[in-house]
């Protein structure tokens, strides 16, 4: 609907990829539908995927650590967010999370999880304090009016991800992403969308499974947040 804000955290390196394609088409028809889209290519950005010291004390050049005994990332993020002194891109990304009213996530699966360079971006935009805090976390996490949604391409096809085959479920790959990452931050997850091995299908199956995708955001705000509980994921 108009007037709503989304932003799209997207890795992958190659623009023309089916990736792209999907992000592309994300942008065209919620941009459509009136809503504000920023995107976050990761890679065309260079982001940087590193939990270091570099992340705090931006503003503040020596003596600025909690503890100077020894390091403690979450700790140290935690005050530096406090004090308005975290890097210039963690503060950017922030802000577009902050505006946002859905994230979606695009990219191709690594190793049964999201590449590096995404995690990265978990790892230091969704900092104590702006994503979570104690207690404020899974229902009352301090992202929880937004909606997320992970949608990405495998390399196996869709036998390759049931209970019975070798790889398990496929929901089972999203339980650290939906729920320790998302949930654990309050966001209710839409269900995901997922592409199986593009790779090894016909041009024109690609064609259907973009305009699958294309069909689905049309209707996107209409739908229920799937049951955040373990019995979605292990049933």
């Amino acid at each position: 609907p108009p007037g709503k804000k989304v932003l799209i955290v997207y890795a992958h390196q190659e623009p023309k990829s089916f990736n792209g394609s999907l992000k592309r088409v994300a942008v065209e028809e919620l941009s459509k539908q009136g809503c504000s889209v920023t995107v976050s290519d990761l890679y065309a950005m260079q982001f940087e995927p590193r939990a270091t010291r570099n992340d705090e004390c931006s503003l503040l050049p020596t003596g600025c650590l909690h503890s100077s005994e020894e390091f403690k990332y979450h700790v140290e993020t935690w005050k530096a967010y406090k004090r308005g002194d975290l890097s210039k891109d963690v503060i950017e990304e922030q802000k577009k999370v902050q505006e946002a009213d859905l994230l979606i996530f695009q990219f191709p699966l690594y190793w049964f999880s999201m590449p590096a360079i995404m995690k990265g971006w978990m790892d230091r935009v969704l900092v104590q304090g702006f994503a979570y805090d104690f207690p404020d976390c899974y229902d009352s996490g301090l992202l929880k009016n937004k909606l997320a949604l992970f949608s990405f391409t495998t390399g196996g096809n869709e036998e390759k991800f049931t209970k019975e085959s070798i790889s398990g479920d496929i929901r089972y790959i999203l339980w650290p992403m939906q729920h320790g990452i998302m949930h654990f931050c309050g966001v209710k997850v839409l269900a995901p969308h997922i592409c199986f091995a593009p790779e090894f299908v016909s041009e024109e199956k690609r064609k259907e499974m973009v305009t699958a995708w294309a069909q689905r955001l049309n209707t996107l705000w209409k739908e229920e947040p799937i049951n955040c509980s373990p019995e979605w994921y292990f049933k």
